[in-house]
């Protein structure tokens, strides 16, 4: 009898066990202590140790006026920032609202599908420790700045590949590419009409210098570190 009862506490334990596991499952489906609910998987340490001060990373944003980015400069790259390590920690210096220094996870995070390209200088041997210096000073001068939604060559308000390209051309003497007029984008599709209606009116800036994402992404002078598109 008492060998039963034994039995029947162990089919009654193993019984409740089990239906509280399935309640936790439906309830908290990923494990939480699993590394890959904590980690961004694009973003292994393998890859981390390739990145540097000064890279340049770009990504695929996806609010309505980068969708009219993306188009207007046919290309997949929407947004872009440079990398910084600060204590050892990796960051995106970026023109958003406001321009600010974004952790580097975060900043793949917000990116389509977390997909992101790294690129950096053919010559390795132009940012020494002294000119990454010169550039994270020059920087400081946009911290909080206001993103600049009309894509004026001013320094009052930063967009995002105007700041790294002025970054790179005040703060190393380095040009990364040349400058466009707006009128040389594509700005003939519905979207981008729209866009520039809502932004300018009928006074649209056609002879404004702009640099895009992908002007940077194509420049001569850069080669890819990592692409996990």
């Amino acid at each position: 009898m008492k060998k039963f009862k034994y039995i029947f506490a162990g089919v009654t334990l193993i019984i409740s066990f089990c239906f509280a596991l399935y309640i936790t499952k439906q309830f908290f489906p990923n494990d939480p202590f699993s590394k890959a609910t904590v980690e961004n998987p694009k973003l292994k340490n393998t890859l981390l140790d390739k990145i540097q001060p000064g890279d340049l990373i770009f990504q695929t944003s996806e609010s309505p006026q980068c969708e009219a980015v993306r188009i207007a400069t046919n290309s997949k790259f929407s947004h872009c920032g440079i990398v910084y390590i600060l204590n050892g920690k990796h960051f995106v210096f970026e023109a958003v609202q406001p321009v600010k220094l974004t952790p580097l996870d975060e900043w793949i995070q917000h990116g389509k599908d977390q997909d992101f390209l790294v690129k950096r200088l053919k010559d390795t041997t132009a940012l020494t420790p002294t000119v990454i210096e010169k550039m994270e000073i020059y920087s400081r001068n946009f911290l909080n700045s206001d993103y600049d939604s009309y894509f004026g060559w001013s320094d009052d308000k930063m967009y995002c590949s105007e700041l790294i390209w002025k970054i790179y051309k005040n703060g190393a003497g380095i040009e990364l590419c040349p400058l466009q007029k707006l009128k040389d984008f594509n700005l003939t599709d519905s979207k981008v009409k729209a866009k520039l209606k809502e932004r300018y009116g009928n006074n649209i800036p056609l002879e404004e210098d702009v640099v895009a994402p992908s002007n940077i992404v194509d420049s001569k002078l850069l080669k890819t570190i990592i692409d996990t598109y």
